[in-house]
């Protein structure tokens, strides 16, 4: 096991502290006031590249707020064409999902979001010994794959 890890092998053995999600909300929530204060206070070149750092921010934040809404975005379908509708849908408007976007757009943005960010599963190394055995195959395992 790598040596760096232990941090989260605790949290697996012990799980964590009862008010950690309370706690963590919090600082999110002073984060906000924190920043706004760092911002006025900075001077400068510094106060022009923090500036933009949140600018881009912000931006990043409502590109994931509209991608998110897009997903139960409805609009009432226009009818051209007048025929007769049936009593019983009358009191139904004819809504139809927003589909603005191709999967593969979807995808992407779902990506650059990073909503869903999966961390990889560790690699097991393995030996050339148990890589390159022969291996008996077959009912009375006589034949051998090769």
């Amino acid at each position: 096991m790598p040596q760096n890890e232990y941090i989260e092998e605790s949290i697996k053995k012990h799980g964590r502290q009862l008010n950690y999600f309370e706690r963590k909300r919090k600082k999110e929530a002073r984060s906000v006031h924190e920043s706004s204060a760092k911002a006025q206070k900075l001077h400068g070149l510094k106060a022009k590249l923090y500036n933009k750092a949140r600018h881009v921010q912000k931006i990043e934040m409502k590109k994931t707020i509209k991608m998110h809404s897009e997903k139960s975005n409805k609009h009432a379908v226009v009818d051209n064409n007048k025929t007769a509708v049936p009593t019983y849908l009358l009191d139904r408007e004819n809504q139809s999902r927003a589909k603005v976007l191709s999967n593969m757009i979807k995808q992407k943005r779902k990506e650059k979001a990073g909503k869903w960010d999966v961390p990889l599963p560790k690699v097991k190394g393995m030996d050339e010994a148990e890589v390159f055995k022969v291996l008996k195959s077959g009912k009375r395992k006589s034949k051998f794959n090769s």
